[in-house]
């Protein structure tokens, strides 16, 4: 962080009003989108989502938006230069894809191997089940 604002300040294209702007737009989304659609979300799985599948769906999910939010510009064109249209389309909608199918692979995968693994594997008490009476 210390060497991306030194190199800031020494870079003459560097507006600090745009960047202080940029700073406080991301906070703002931040405390007031990012964070209630979470904790919404999260109320959301508690109630409808089994105690035992919500580690794995929780991180899945959280994972995919967070991937398709910083993805979307580029599935969408943004900051594509205007000056070649005909340009072959990039990949990254079918990129993204492959990402979140990973991402739902993996969470199915995890949940597989906690529900596959033997006993003496697990946390708690010794040979057993934590809770288990």
């Amino acid at each position: 962080m210390g060497y991306a604002v030194a190199g800031a300040l020494h870079d003459p294209d560097v507006e600090p009003a745009g960047v202080l702007i940029f700073l406080v737009a991301v906070l703002l989304a931040h405390d007031l989108i990012w964070m209630p659609a979470v904790l919404a979300t999260g109320a959301l799985l508690a109630r409808h989502v089994p105690r035992r599948h919500r580690p794995a769906v929780i991180t899945a999910i959280l994972c995919a938006v967070s991937v398709t939010v910083v993805a979307l510009p580029l599935v969408l064109g943004f900051g594509r230069p205007p000056d070649n249209p005909s340009a072959l389309p990039l990949p990254y909608p079918r990129n993204l894809l492959a990402v979140l199918l990973a991402l739902a692979v993996a969470a199915v995968l995890r949940r597989w191997w906690v529900a596959n693994r033997k006993d003496s594997e697990r946390p708690g008490e010794p040979g057993g089940r934590s809770g288990d009476v």
